[in-house]
């Protein structure tokens, strides 16, 4: 064969990366969820994915979030529902409030220190008996006294929280010890061990144990 017929291959040296070690290989597998520098963990309970999504913990705690994967803060919207837990009436004054922005509203009179006001009062009198006109109003109906007191402020939960407690059959207003105790009771109710090797109690276990995880997540414990 002549000479400007002869085969020349282009490449001369291809150099073909050797096959990773098998221990290598799985722990790039495994190391799928693994969190950049500034990215933070899903925050359900045994998720490893990065989240990022957040959702309010609860009405009462609009400013304060829960950080989500994708998945689970469409899940956990999903079961998201303001009004639960509310009366009619807290439910009609809770839509009424929206009219407003949440924003206060105050009355169009003028201040019982305005000019307006001694006027009237030196005219009509007031409620003590003094000026001309005067009227008496012993049960207070036009001084506007409300004698409705508060109720007692409970502590701030978010929904993860208050479903953990809903699992382990706990007040909301439990405290650490009372939680503790709750858990080594249910823990050796539901274990396998202390039910002869029977295994039928091995969700319901399973369900204390992440409750119990997502309240020690939440300083709870």
């Amino acid at each position: 064969m002549s000479g400007a017929f002869e085969y020349r291959p282009k490449f001369v040296d291809i150099r073909i990366r050797p096959p990773k070690a098998a221990a290598e290989a799985k722990a790039e597998r495994e190391d799928v969820n693994h969190l950049k520098p500034g990215e933070r963990r899903c925050e359900w309970p045994d998720c490893p994915s990065k989240a990022i999504s957040r959702a309010p913990k609860s009405r009462e705690m609009m400013n304060e979030h829960y950080w989500f994967c994708q998945p689970h803060a469409a899940e956990y919207n999903r079961n998201w529902d303001f009004f639960a837990g509310m009366s009619e009436g807290q439910v009609a004054a809770a839509q009424a409030s929206r009219l407003t922005g949440d924003r206060p509203t105050w009355e169009f009179k003028a201040s019982r220190m305005s000019r307006e006001a001694a006027s009237i009062a030196a005219k009509m009198g007031t409620a003590n008996g003094k000026g001309a006109g005067a009227y008496s109003d012993p049960l207070g109906v036009f001084q506007g006294v409300h004698t409705h007191k508060p109720e007692a402020t409970t502590r701030q939960l978010g929904r993860l929280e208050r479903r953990a407690l809903e699992e382990m059959d706990l007040d909301e207003r439990a405290d650490s010890a009372a939680i503790r105790i709750r858990y080594l009771e249910l823990v050796k109710r539901f274990h396998p061990d202390s039910n002869g090797g029977d295994r039928s109690t091995e969700q319901k276990l399973a369900k204390v144990l992440r409750a119990y995880k997502t309240l020690k997540a939440s300083k709870l414990v």
